[in-house]
């Protein structure tokens, strides 16, 4: 249901043509096809295309962890952190993971504060090889009344 949630609300989700295996409230995977009109240089995913991947997994997470705080709080990217690790080529696959304990981040909100949380992503291709590692931190940022 939030994947398909996403791929409605988030043009780019199903522009991509990305895809979600499974989400819950702490694990998100999500699939990338190879496609030729997001190749880099050297014939694989440009790496915005691949960050972008694994944004959309760690979104997902959030919104399966936190749909019941959306009411009062926007979720938003604080920050992100990327680091390549070979070069990726055919398929890729995001595989996202709640980095903080739900019940931690909903006390912070109760009390009126701003949380933050990581979502650490592990993106793979076809044969499951590790092409580059994220972790994106996102805040809930209370609505004002």
């Amino acid at each position: 249901m939030i994947g398909e949630a996403m791929r409605n609300t988030v043009p780019w989700v199903r522009t991509a043509g990305i895809t979600f295996k499974e989400v819950t409230a702490t694990h998100a995977v999500a699939h990338l096809p190879d496609v030729e009109g997001n190749h880099n240089h050297v014939g694989g995913p440009h790496a915005a295309v691949a960050f972008g991947l694994g944004e959309t997994a760690s979104g997902a997470v959030l919104l399966a962890a936190f749909a019941n705080e959306l009411g009062r709080a926007v979720p938003l990217v604080a920050r992100s952190e990327v680091t390549y690790k070979k070069v990726a080529m055919g398929d890729l696959t995001a595989t996202a993971e709640l980095g903080r304990p739900h019940d931690e981040v909903v006390a912070e909100l109760d009390a009126g504060q701003r949380p933050e949380f990581p979502v650490h992503v592990t993106l793979t291709n076809a044969d499951g090889v590790t092409t580059a590692e994220l972790t994106v931190t996102w805040t809930l940022r209370p609505n004002r009344t």
